[in-house]
């Protein structure tokens, strides 16, 4: 698996502070914060987007920060369709291969919810598809619906699409309704995106993204999860997303610092990132 970090854990920064300090910090692989990208364009163009990727070391791997695709009607559906179309657009200039799309269902559904639902997302998908971008569909501990690993996958299924799978978020997955069992839904096919953080010393019914923290500093058993995507054969990339606006406050390079330590000793020996010695440490027992 290859470390990969997310512009949230460092969402107080510029896009160019940013890729700065990845690059510094010894990552290879960024996942864009769409709102940023849309700020930078503002005065750049995607070539020098690309090209500044490319002087820090890195790849976009993947791209967050779209809602709105599934329950929206009327106007409020035109309007995030819209966007949506013109993100995907510039996705496939800046040939980032995945979009981390957010469940909506943010409020008491109706029998109608579901079977929208699931049509707009075999849509999106097929949209998707045609600019060369798979969806992560990423669900939410906190939502009516798709609160959990399994429901989403069900939903996943029902739209039958090829460029949907999910995105598994450790935050949602552990303080979420999610169990165990459920990793054995997933395979290489419906498994688009993996997102790693930790959480300490908060319940977890009280837990918001606020409280993340970073990998292996808190109660999350991140390795028997790393185990099964293993042994399902999945070699992508893992990202870093820690909300905790104490990380927002500190600075860019330190927290890119500390979080490549943090999720290259996590990973163990599945860092496919790893040198020789690293991978017989891992071997040793030393994760």
């Amino acid at each position: 698996m290859k470390p990969c970090i997310s512009q949230a854990t460092t969402m107080n920064a510029s896009l160019e502070a940013d890729f700065k300090a990845y690059g510094r910090g010894g990552w290879t692989r960024v996942e864009l914060w769409m709102t940023k990208v849309e700020e930078y364009l503002r005065d750049h163009t995607p070539a020098d987007l690309l090209k500044l990727l490319e002087e820090n070391g890195l790849t976009a791997a993947a791209a967050a920060g779209q809602g709105g695709l599934l329950l929206s009607r009327g106007a409020e559906r035109g309007v995030h369709w819209d966007l949506f179309r013109r993100r995907l657009a510039l996705l496939q200039e800046l040939r980032v291969p995945v979009l981390v799309v957010a469940v909506d269902f943010n409020r008491t559904l109706t029998d109608d919810d579901y079977p929208l639902a699931a049509a707009s997302l075999a849509e999106a998908g097929e949209l998707a598809g045609k600019h060369g971008v798979k969806l992560a569909l990423e669900f939410q501990k906190g939502a009516a619906f798709c609160a959990s690993l399994d429901t989403t996958l069900a939903l996943i299924s029902q739209c039958r699409s090829p460029h949907v799978g999910v995105c598994l978020d450790l935050f949602h997955y552990y303080t979420g309704p999610s169990k165990f069992e459920d990793l054995a839904y997933l395979n290489l096919e419906n498994l688009a995106w993996v997102q790693i953080c930790d959480l300490g010393g908060t319940p977890r019914e009280l837990a918001g993204d606020a409280d993340r923290i970073l990998p292996g500093e808190g109660d999350f058993l991140i390795a028997p999860i790393l185990d099964h995507l293993g042994a399902i054969g999945y070699d992508g990339p893992v990202s870093l997303e820690v909300l905790n606006p104490s990380l927002w406050a500190s600075p860019v390079d330190r927290v890119a610092d500390f979080g490549h330590q943090a999720t290259t000793r996590v990973l163990g020996r599945w860092n496919d990132e790893a040198g020789p010695d690293a991978a017989a440490d891992a071997g040793r027992g030393g994760r």
